[in-house]
């Protein structure tokens, strides 16, 4: 896939980042084309061979529609659980690689519901942090509204995803 010059998108794990130049270059010999790329979070750069996009996982940032999708995920009150700790960090990680919304999603509601129940591992909080400002970031880009704002919507929808599961289980978590 080819992206142009000022075009946000998102590099999975580090989330919306702007393509600031796409030239030639030669590193170790290899005469390729780079994307230079900019995070949005903290303005650290960072140079990716056309070839390797693809695998990194660069993406556009979602539709409309997708974020819409998003919401009702979060809101969904559908939460998968693992048992044993290492289970739910394996999975979680390996949705995070994907780089996708909803794989994320999925990984943000997991951690939440966990961290209701007793506390986060450092890497576990560490993970729903990065998962939670993907999201908040990408949402915030699409929808054109501050980041604060989009972080109370997803805040609203975690809350409400997480009553409607109280409600289907009743249980009091």
């Amino acid at each position: 896939m080819a992206f142009r010059v000022g075009q946000k998108v998102v590099y999975p794990n580090h989330g919306v980042t702007v393509v600031e130049k796409i030239e030639e270059g030669e590193i170790d010999g290899h005469e390729q084309t780079y994307y230079h790329l900019r995070f949005m979070s903290n303005d650290s750069k960072v140079m990716v061979p056309k070839a390797n996009l693809d695998l990194v996982g660069l993406r556009p940032l979602c539709q409309t529609g997708e974020i819409n999708s998003l919401f009702r995920t979060l809101r969904d009150g559908h939460i998968d659980t693992y048992k044993d700790w290492k289970g739910r960090y394996k999975q979680n990680l390996d949705k995070m690689k994907t780089g996708e919304i909803i794989e994320v999603a999925q990984v943000l509601k997991n951690l939440r519901l966990v961290s209701t129940k007793k506390s986060l591992s450092f890497r576990e909080k560490k993970m729903y942090e990065r998962a939670r400002y993907f999201i908040v970031s990408e949402v915030a880009h699409v929808k054109k509204i501050q980041e604060d704002n989009a972080d109370k919507q997803v805040e609203k929808a975690l809350r409400t995803g997480l009553e409607k599961r109280r409600k289907a289980t009743g249980s009091p978590e």
